[in-house]
């Protein structure tokens, strides 16, 4: 998972100590105050944007060409977002607050869980991965290309990594050295799977490659798990 978040974004998380605790609380009293018509055209900002970095890439992707799928004056555009980079930047905020929440879900999950359980656990993250799949795959290649925005990038999807590996190698009868090694490979078999079942549409059925995926992560835990 490519998670690309801005290194002066609020999301970008305290490793980088350059968090604007105004900035964000402002964007919150902004959201909030928006109203129902004015977040629908920035979801429809976003949405039209997530497709175009996908189709042009990060580069290729001008905010006429976004005004012009959305169907919006350029002086719209700017009523939501100052640039492109910020919308591009408000897509993987809204990944990476997504994916916090179905990682998180280990922290509740029942000891012992069984089957069931993870079987719900990687609907859920299938379910992110209809919404944030296609920016994900695209953001490598898409995103800015300024190191220190990559670099940013690496860590977000290093600490979901590790995140997810810690909860899962509480679970093993031999835990895990490397906690972040754990979570990676767990995310690059579900957004694997999630590619060629939901992208490619291979003719195999959801609840089978669910189902199948639920077994393996679940045979790696501890016996009793």
């Amino acid at each position: 998972m490519n998670i690309p978040v801005d290194p002066a974004s609020p999301c970008a998380g305290p490793r980088r100590g350059v968090i604007d605790e105004g900035t964000a609380a402002a964007t919150t009293r902004r959201d909030a105050a928006l109203g129902q018509r004015a977040a629908r055209t920035r979801d429809a900002i976003l949405e039209g944007a997530r497709r175009l970095f996908l189709d042009r890439g990060y580069a290729g992707t001008r905010i006429g060409n976004i005004t012009d799928a959305c169907g919006i004056s350029r002086a719209g555009f700017y009523t939501y977002f100052r640039d492109k980079r910020e919308v591009f930047n408000a897509l993987g905020e809204n990944a990476y607050r997504d994916i916090l929440k179905i990682v998180s879900r280990w922290e509740v999950m029942p000891r012992p869980c069984d089957l069931p359980d993870v079987i719900g656990w990687v609907r859920a993250y299938f379910a992110f991965m209809d919404v944030h799949g296609a920016f994900i795959f695209a953001s490598g290649p898409s995103a800015p290309a300024d190191e220190q925005f990559r670099t940013s990038s690496r860590r977000m999807q290093m600490r979901v990594a590790f995140l997810l590996g810690a909860n899962l190698r509480g679970r093993q009868a031999e835990p895990t050295i490397v906690p972040e090694a754990l979570g990676l490979s767990i995310m690059g078999m579900l957004e694997r799977a999630w590619y060629y079942c939901r992208a490619q549409e291979l003719p195999v059925g959801d609840d089978d490659i669910i189902r199948t995926v639920a077994r393996l992560i679940l045979s790696d835990l501890s016996p009793a798990h």
